[in-house]
């Protein structure tokens, strides 16, 4: 318990740090940042419910105020924005990662990009695509084809997600709970 307790809370840090390193804007109010590839670690590394507890946590404290969010943002305006599917995709995004990874049975790299694809693309993009489309009254099909520019950024971020999984599975195989029983 106090052990799930710590890698959940050092996972909800680790994903914080990432959202303080400089974005990209290529859309207006989408920021491409590292945050997602946090998202991904935490399903990889803690498994689906443990991740999306992490990522529980770190949008609570978010909310409550701290500026973890890309951008140095927190409170609750950016769980009302633009940006907010994304946010609350997240908690699905780690929790469809961890899911697939843990069923996983071939080549770990392989299995965590995979899963990392899964979770961040193709659980992450539609909800946030579909808020955000909303949120500027844009058709979501036109959204959707502007998030596209967005998919080879993830792509490198769920390889590296892949490649640091596999760099801690090999240091201490013990520290990635996601493939043991959850």
């Amino acid at each position: 318990m106090e052990r799930n307790v710590t890698f959940i809370a050092l996972m909800a840090a680790f994903t914080a740090v990432l959202g303080l390193i400089p974005t990209i804007n290529l859309i207006p109010g989408v920021p491409i940042a590292l945050q997602v590839m946090g998202v991904m670690l935490c399903g990889l590394v803690l498994g689906a419910k443990r991740g999306a507890l992490a990522v529980v946590l770190f949008l609570v404290l978010a909310a409550i105020g701290l500026p973890i969010l890309t951008g140095f943002r927190g409170g609750l305006a950016p769980f009302a924005g633009a940006t907010a599917g994304f946010l609350y995709g997240y908690v699905a995004a780690a929790f469809a990662t961890g899911f697939v990874f843990e069923r996983w049975k071939g080549n770990l790299i392989v299995g965590a990009i995979v899963a990392s694809l899964i979770g961040g693309v193709l659980v992450l993009y539609p909800i946030g695509t579909v808020w955000l489309a909303s949120y500027l009254e844009k058709p979501v099909m036109a959204m959707a084809q502007s998030m596209l520019a967005f998919v080879p950024g993830d792509i490198i971020k769920a390889v590296i997600a892949g490649l640091i999984t596999a760099k801690i599975a090999k240091a201490r195989p013990a520290a990635i709970l996601s493939r043991q029983a959850s």
